[in-house]
């Protein structure tokens, strides 16, 4: 299968390129790939794919804040122009969306049916992209993750390993929820749904879930470390951000057609063993 990857030199593009390696791949990113240029619609239609897997997005949630018509032009209006080209071209697309669509009121598992509110700029334009992606084309599924890490480029469990390797003690958030998820065992995921005709919301996220104060805790364990890693509060931080509380994802969906990702546990084990071991220099 011919399939298209776009932010293919991100953190889930690399992992996407290895689950994929059987096809015949088209990586696009920047500079010869832009969501920002009209052009990048052209690039999609010239390539001729037979699936697009949306991975290329504005992530940075602070940043989003200060950006806003920024986070949308990438997340929204970039997303449309992707998902006019798959559907031109009679493609299947699956956009990779984020648990920050949700306003985290919740005390159980959200569901595939239960109804966006996002609190933030971030959260607003992925929900945005959802919506128009879904509008340009019929053929498109929509999954939803959350925590995401990996080897390649930045993220929370590389920056507590290095925090923890640096400084005497560590201050981490416990009040908010979500899964963890390894951008491996999300690839891996992706690559099974490439052959099954889902449409509409799934949510793919590592199995079970964690404040960040314990996800911390876990990774330095695992590191050999001996250093306090202090619970604070979210108001503690002193971040104006908007963050929801509980994004729990409940990946009913998945399950339904056989697919689990692995516990956030035994993710992080294999991840951090492999940083150990000499993976991708942290950063």
């Amino acid at each position: 299968m011919r399939i298209l990857i776009t932010g293919a030199k991100g953190q889930l593009g690399h992992e996407l390129a290895r689950a994929l390696c059987g096809h015949d791949l088209v990586l696009a990113d920047v500079p010869t790939f832009d969501l920002l240029k009209p052009e990048a619609e052209r690039f999609i239609c010239n390539a001729r794919p037979e699936s697009v897997i949306h991975a290329a997005a504005y992530t940075d949630v602070e940043g989003a804040e200060r950006e806003p018509d920024l986070a949308m032009a990438v997340n929204a209006e970039g997303t449309e122009r992707v998902a006019r080209a798959a559907a031109a071209v009679g493609s299947r697309l699956i956009v990779i969306s984020t648990d920050y669509v949700f306003d985290g009121r919740k005390h159980t598992p959200y569901d595939e049916q239960d109804q966006p509110n996002p609190l933030g700029s971030y959260g607003r334009s992925k929900y945005e992209g959802e919506r128009l992606a879904r509008q340009a084309c019929p053929d498109t599924l929509i999954v939803r993750t959350s925590w995401l890490y990996g080897l390649h480029g930045k993220n929370f469990v590389k920056t507590i390993m290095r925090l923890a390797a640096e400084q005497p003690e560590l201050r981490v958030v416990a009040d908010q929820r979500g899964c963890p998820t390894h951008a491996g065992d999300l690839a891996d995921a992706l690559a099974r749904l490439a052959n099954v005709p889902l449409r509409g919301v799934a949510h793919a996220t590592g199995s079970g879930d964690c404040t960040w104060h314990e996800f911390a805790s876990e990774i330095v364990a695992l590191m050999g470390r001996s250093v306090p890693v202090r619970p604070i509060t979210t108001v503690e931080t002193r971040s104006v951000v908007p963050r929801p509380a509980y994004t729990v994802l409940g990946n009913r969906v998945l399950a339904g057609v056989g697919i689990t990702l692995p516990h956030w546990k035994e993710a992080l084990v294999r991840f951090v063993n492999d940083v150990q071991a000499g993976a991708p220099a942290m950063s």
